[in-house]
């Protein structure tokens, strides 16, 4: 199964290596804020948490979204 990625800046490289196939647009969010939408649910927020996610975070959901199981938020910061 395949997976539809958006997310601003520069986690989309990470994310094409890693998986080829996905569907990852970029775009420039609002002022401060970084967010990751996968299957257009919102799996991270930089304006909730304070921080940035981890790449392996980000890479553990796209997979789990491959994978067909449902996608958790991710609430830590690196």
């Amino acid at each position: 199964m395949g997976a539809k990625i958006k997310i601003e800046y520069w986690l989309a490289q990470s994310i094409q290596g890693k998986f080829p196939d996905a569907e990852v647009t970029g775009f420039v969010g609002r002022r401060g804020s970084f967010e990751v939408e996968i299957n257009e649910q919102l799996v991270f927020s930089k304006l909730e948490t304070g921080g940035f996610p981890s790449a392996d975070d980000i890479l553990a959901a796209v997979h789990a979204a491959y994978d067909g199981k449902p996608v958790q938020k991710i609430t830590k910061k690196n």
